[in-house]
């Protein structure tokens, strides 16, 4: 089992929080986000370390922030 980083984690928890918020399922969030599902599902999980380019993505499939997503991550 991969070793998972405590701020990835907290991450993939605050994009799923954000997610279910917003009534997307992750197939939705990956199409409005341009990204693949098994991406999305890989960084809700803690297993991807998602680059910024990425995170801008996941914010505008949200409709938040970078900032947002980011918040209180330690």
């Amino acid at each position: 089992m991969p070793v998972r980083d405590k701020i990835l984690v907290q991450l993939g928890l605050r994009v799923r929080q954000l997610r279910e918020a917003a009534g997307l399922t992750q197939e939705a969030l990956a199409a409005k986000a341009s990204l693949d599902i098994t991406y999305i599902s890989g960084i809700e999980r803690g297993l991807r370390n998602p680059s910024i380019i990425a995170l801008r993505q996941l914010a505008k499939g949200l409709g938040t922030k970078v900032s947002k997503l980011t918040e209180g991550l330690d």
